[in-house]
């Protein structure tokens, strides 16, 4: 799933495509790396992240899913019920949102009336807060029993289990060693049954790790998603999807039932699941 953030303030590439006509063409440079989803976003939900207008938000999504629809299956970054009818309407069939339906319980209504596909993430507190010395008495029992609580809710509220999937939010309200115990224990998530997302691009605890600034990420970033794909994740949300997929193909033809590896050559030949 790679990563279009229309955004002046994303941690990761800093505005860089928050022009419409920057954004599409790296929509589809991500397809052309492999990419099977692109997932486009508006809001930045960095640490300490200031919340953007409705009214913003559309400014800045709606146009560049147009521009995309039909490339690959599009998924809308968002935690709004307008800005999630608005994508949908404009080609994306799936909503990422980091609240798992709580800034807008009306959102899972909507997924399940156009038969849409969801990500539902665990967050502590909002993106103005989550990093104020975030506690848990053990990291993986509690996202693992809010997830189950919130698929609980989605399922509820008419959407079929089979289009829910679960991120357990990496860097979203937790410390180093929460994130790196909601990997080394991710199998446990994924007993849940449903589809698991990775988020680990680039991110902060990498940095700490390796002394490595933003860009230079990559590396960190592959080995923590070989490490989740031995351990269940199935859905890996990254900035830098061709050296990703490789480390992935790689280390799934290392195990029984791997991914398809035929090399991807040209933009027409065929992607795996990623």
């Amino acid at each position: 799933m790679g990563v279009v953030n229309v955004t002046p303030d994303s941690f990761s590439d800093g505005g860089r495509y928050l022009d419409h006509d920057a954004a599409v063409a790296h929509g589809h440079e991500l397809v052309e790396e492999g990419a099977d989803w692109l997932d486009v976003g508006g809001e930045s939900t960095r640490p300490g992240a200031d919340p953007v207008a409705e009214d913003e938000e559309l400014r800045r999504v709606v146009p560049v899913l147009e521009d995309l629809a039909g490339l690959v299956p599009l998924s809308i970054d968002t935690s709004k019920l307008s800005v999630a009818r608005a994508a949908l309407d404009a080609g994306a069939t799936l909503v990422n949102d980091v609240t798992a339906f709580r800034s807008a319980p009306e959102l899972a209504g909507l997924v399940a009336e156009r038969g849409a596909q969801c990500i539902l993430m665990h967050m502590l507190g909002e993106p103005r807060t989550m990093q104020r010395d975030p506690h848990y008495d053990d990291v993986v029992s509690e996202v693992k029993e809010f997830l189950e609580a919130r698929l609980a809710f989605a399922v509820a509220e008419g959407v079929p289990e089979d289009r829910v999937m679960l991120d357990p939010g990496i860097g979203f309200g937790k410390t180093l060693e929460h994130n790196l115990e909601l990997i080394r224990r991710l199998d446990e998530i994924a007993a849940l049954g449903r589809p698991v997302v990775m988020g680990t691009s680039r991110k902060s605890f990498l940095g700490r790790i390796t002394g490595r600034d933003v860009d230079e990420r990559v590396p960190g970033t592959i080995a923590s998603n070989v490490l989740a794909y031995e351990r269940g994740a199935r859905v890996f949300r990254v900035h830098d999807v061709a050296p990703v997929r490789d480390g992935l193909l790689v280390a799934a033809a290392t195990v029984r039932d791997p991914w398809p590896t035929t090399p991807r050559t040209t933009t027409t030949s065929t992607r795996t699941t990623s």
